[in-house]
């Protein structure tokens, strides 16, 4: 009777060496094992952009040490620069004719693709493929459709029904239009995609219900499908105000920001102020001034977007 208690007196401390090491394996810092990427992380973005901050401020040409601080005098060139002024205005026009255009024809494909039809699938793909293609290849692609040529591209389009052509890229009236129809073009099946996602989660059973006390389709769309496509709407208008915001590849493929400056972007400013003015810190303040505008936008709409969505 007596050896019993004593072996479970034992046995207590035993345990607890082992409970200690148990906590001990859990309580281990699990960042150790994200120290590499998170130093790849640190040189490659944390130190660029903190550095692109301090560079704004000096009068660095990009090409050696010297440099000196200049504090609000680029940000102060920038007010007097007719280009980077102009830039502004085209970034705009193209974001908010990318975020009509490209998520209203994104959602009309998504409703067409998402209907009882045999092609459905095919139709996906091929609406879908132009996304996958490098945006310098769409560029060089429709430089071809926009050829000013009478008997080419879009215009021997037009010269079948007897319509006039157009010099669509050198024209500055037109020239900015022609890019975001471009851009539109190629990522539309992106908006799609994301539409197509939220009709999936519809259910059918709120179709049915609404069939049965008589709505039709348009009504149907209106107070069922479309309060459930919020979050898919929000995912679609915050990629697409972004994208517009920061757009410079097709811009710089097709056009180089021309004719003059109608299709300047703050993208392309900056590329020019650095690579082909070797005004190094003033294009930093323009990318700075570009990366705060991206944010004060995004955040504004995303608090909108968010509200928007616990409304419905």
């Amino acid at each position: 009777m007596t050896t019993r208690p004593a072996a479970a007196a034992e046995a207590v401390p035993a345990a607890g060496p082992r409970r200690r090491w148990r906590r001990g394996g859990a309580l281990s810092p699990p960042w150790l094992f994200a120290a590499p990427a998170l130093f790849v992380y640190a040189v490659v973005v944390l130190y660029p952009s903190i550095a692109g901050v301090l560079y704004a401020f000096t009068d660095w040409s990009g090409i050696g040490g010297e440099m000196s601080f200049v504090g609000l005098a680029n940000f102060r060139a920038m007010l007097d620069d007719e280009q980077a002024l102009g830039s502004i205005a085209n970034t705009l026009l193209l974001t908010v004719a990318i975020l009509v255009v490209q998520n209203g024809v994104g959602l009309l494909l998504a409703l067409g693709v998402h209907a009882r039809i045999k092609s459905k699938a095919l139709l996906r793909v091929i609406f879908f493929a132009p996304v996958v293609v490098s945006p310098v290849m769409i560029a060089f692609l429709w430089k071809y459709i926009y050829n000013p040529a009478p008997d080419a591209g879009l215009n021997g389009l037009l010269a079948v029904f007897g319509l006039p052509g157009r010099d669509w890229l050198g024209d500055p009236s037109l020239a900015l239009w022609s890019i975001a129809g471009m851009v539109i073009w190629q990522n539309a099946g992106y908006s799609m995609v994301i539409f197509l996602a939220g009709l999936e989660g519809v259910p059918a059973e709120l179709h049915e219900a609404a069939m049965i006390d008589g709505a039709g389709p348009f009504q149907r769309f209106r107070y069922v499908t479309w309060p459930l496509l919020a979050p898919a709407l929000t995912i679609n208008l915050m990629l697409s105000t972004i994208g517009g915001l920061k757009l410079f590849d097709q811009v710089f493929a097709a056009t180089n920001g021309g004719p003059g400056y109608a299709t300047e972007t703050l993208s392309t400013v900056l590329y020019k102020q650095a690579f082909v003015y070797g005004d190094f810190g003033y294009s930093t303040a323009v990318a700075l001034v570009l990366a705060l505008f991206v944010a004060a936008v995004s955040f504004v709409q995303i608090s909108y977007l968010r509200s928007r969505e616990v409304a419905q």
